[in-house]
């Protein structure tokens, strides 16, 4: 082989190696929402890819929760992970759970492969499911009921047949009275 040959491969090969650049697409558990009471979180998958969008295996990807303040915490409890990329250039955390903070967070994601190296950032949030209050339950109830008993009434007013010379008693749970005739729901007398 001559020495032109061979300078000419070294520079091809510095060419290539110089534009081999890699790149991370999230494919899941960007805008995630985890439960905090249930202790479910969405793992994160990403895809690592070279600048031609070919997938690139064995990439080596770190996943890095915040210290404090909303976060998760991996399968081991710890708040970092690393893994390799699949056949298909994917990689992914499994077992991911919430701390007991609510709010948004960002997960950082660091990939590198034949000295290359990317970054990105997955924002998701820990929530706490509204519960509904012992007030809220009860407001409900008595709504649902005094409905019930309205109609109950409106059916006896106005529907005809025998239903309709049947007075309804009246129901301490709303704390009203009922007359028959037209319906009107008031305070106790």
């Amino acid at each position: 082989m001559s020495r032109r040959s061979t300078l000419l491969g070294a520079l091809l090969s510095v060419t290539l190696t110089a534009s081999a650049q890699v790149r991370i697409r999230v494919v899941e558990g960007d805008g995630a929402i985890n439960s905090i009471r249930f202790h479910r979180a969405h793992d994160p998958t990403v895809q690592v890819l070279d600048m031609s969008g070919q997938a690139v295996p064995g990439a080596t990807v770190s996943f890095l929760l915040p210290a404090t303040g909303p976060s998760a915490t991996f399968e081991d409890k710890s708040l970092s992970l690393t893994v390799q990329t699949d056949a298909r250039g994917m990689a992914a955390s499994h077992g991911m759970r919430p701390n007991n903070i609510a709010g948004q967070f960002r997960l950082r994601v660091t990939a590198s492969w034949r000295g290359e190296a990317a970054s990105a950032t997955i924002a998701q949030s820990n929530v706490e499911p509204v519960r509904a209050s012992a007030t809220g339950k009860r407001i409900l109830i008595v709504g649902l009921i005094g409905g019930a008993v309205a109609g109950g009434v409106l059916a006896a007013t106005h529907g005809g047949g025998a239903a309709a010379t049947t007075p309804v008693a009246p129901t301490a749970a709303i704390g009203g009275t009922i007359v028959a005739g037209s319906p009107a729901i008031g305070p106790p007398h």
